[in-house]
């Protein structure tokens, strides 16, 4: 019995299967929500002085893979033993093996994340085609909130291309059908993008950044139209809750700008998992 069948054979194996996988994934997304942000402010600040007519200094190479992950303190190059989602992190005690600087506890909280979201997709849609699909939603999803909790920032480099992979995915009816999938892409960026102009008309200030658009866009490419408002109403309801807290608790004044992807990302996963029957739900209620 060659693995493949072992995994469809057990449900058991293949969820723990898919949340080992979730748990080096999230490893690889902690180096995307690093290094992302670092690499597109290098690439406009590189725009802007061949814009100005400047001489573009050549920098050394910096990606997703370039080069070795190090001690934001020292320096130290981290090995392959002090690189083992979580387990290294609770070896070291969260500290630098090298000048022992703390090591922030996101790194293993974004691990840990994308573990129990990949297991519980892999338990929610079973051995199926369109699981590997949800993961790359969920995946997407986990990224996009964290780099927009610290930089505010949705890059296009995830959004756009995740919009047409939600499109592409439902030619054949993955999540919902082609037509509701197009519907729910351009809505998706209208809603936001009216809203964002009625505010800034009526206020003169900017509510929201252009990220957000191309967030819900992808969202309604990948779930449908059917299910905006729903993701919508999620959103705004945890975004003002927690607002709510954070100006309660912190010393936050009421201008304080927060990012509203997470929110919108968290609508979005919750609609992936439970959109259709919550839509059954209420409309059985009303």
């Amino acid at each position: 019995m060659n693995i493949i069948s072992t995994l469809q054979a057990s449900s058991t194996l293949f969820v723990t299967f898919v949340t080992v996988v979730g748990l080096i994934i999230g490893s690889f997304l902690n180096v995307v929500i690093y290094r992302l942000p670092i690499m597109l402010k290098r690439e406009w600040m590189q725009q802007c002085a061949e814009l100005r007519g400047e001489q573009v200094e050549v920098q050394s190479v910096y990606n997703l893979a370039v080069p070795r992950s190090g001690c934001a303190q020292c320096g130290h190059k981290i090995s392959a033993l002090e690189n083992i989602p979580i387990i290294s992190y609770l070896i070291l005690r969260g500290r630098c093996a090298n000048c022992h600087a703390s090591i922030s506890l996101s790194y293993p909280l974004v691990e840990a994340i994308t573990a129990v979201l990949s297991g519980f997709a892999a338990w929610h849609f079973g051995f199926d085609g369109f699981l590997i699909a949800a993961l790359i939603f969920v995946w997407a999803m986990l990224v996009l909130t964290f780099i927009d909790l610290n930089t505010q920032l949705l890059p296009d480099s995830i959004t756009l291309p995740l919009l047409w992979i939600g499109l592409i995915v439902n030619l054949h009816n993955g999540f919902t059908d082609i037509r509701s999938a197009v519907i729910g892409a351009v809505a998706g960026y209208l809603v936001l993008w009216s809203i964002y102009w009625l505010f800034k008309l009526l206020t003169g200030k900017e509510g929201m950044g252009y990220g957000d658009f191309k967030l819900l866009a992808a969202i309604g490419a990948w779930l449908g139209w059917q299910l905006l408002p729903q993701v919508l109403l999620l959103s705004s309801i945890v975004g003002a809750v927690i607002g709510s807290v954070l100006l309660l608790t912190t010393a936050r004044s009421k201008n304080t700008t927060l990012p509203f992807g997470p929110y919108l990302a968290g609508g979005g996963l919750i609609a992936l998992f439970w959109g259709q029957q919550i839509n059954h739900m209420y409309l059985a209620i009303f």
